[in-house]
């Protein structure tokens, strides 16, 4: 199913609501022209990074990605690769964080390969620094994922700056 109009400077708004070091809401971009929509709003539920961080083929904690959101980062294969991967092992909907981590303020437009595959669920692109502190936190909680709400309306959140993480230009 096409979308109409081009997505582009869309936002997409999660919180982690766990570990509370980063409970903050994050900012991201859905994919230009492949994916889902988030029909669903999900106010708890798991973000799993995946292993290995790329997704680029078998992973090994596949199983807890079943019927949750993967967070995955750039590099080895293509946005639309990672994104069916993910839909493979069940997953919901893929975050895909930039493997630049110093990134924290350009959005790259995720764009469909050239095998003219598709993948139905959605899709998101999240800022290095961002994808960066949720993972080194999970590691020095030793947990295997964050749990999050996905999407938040930040228009019904007054304080909604006060919530963006501290390392973020706004």
């Amino acid at each position: 199913c096409a979308h109409p109009g081009l997505r582009i400077h869309e936002y997409l708004y999660f919180q982690v609501l766990s570990p509370g070091d980063i409970r903050y809401i994050f900012t991201a971009t859905p994919a230009k022209d492949f994916g889902g929509v988030f029909n669903t709003r999900y106010d708890q539920i798991h973000l799993v990074p995946a292993d290995p961080p790329e997704a680029c083929g078998e992973l090994n904690n596949g199983v807890f990605i079943q019927d949750q959101i993967a967070l995955v980062e750039r590099g080895g294969c293509s946005f639309l690769s990672k994104t069916r991967i993910i839909q493979e092992h069940g997953g919901r909907a893929v975050i895909i964080a930039d493997n630049a981590y110093d990134n924290d303020s350009f959005y790259i437009e995720m764009i469909q390969d050239s095998t003219r595959r598709t993948a139905d669920i959605p899709a998101l692109f999240l800022l290095g620094r961002d994808g960066y502190m949720i993972r080194r936190s999970l590691e020095q909680h030793g947990l295997p994922w964050a749990v999050i709400s996905i999407p938040v309306n930040v228009t019904s959140i007054p304080t909604y700056e006060m919530m963006q993480p501290p390392w973020t230009f706004w």
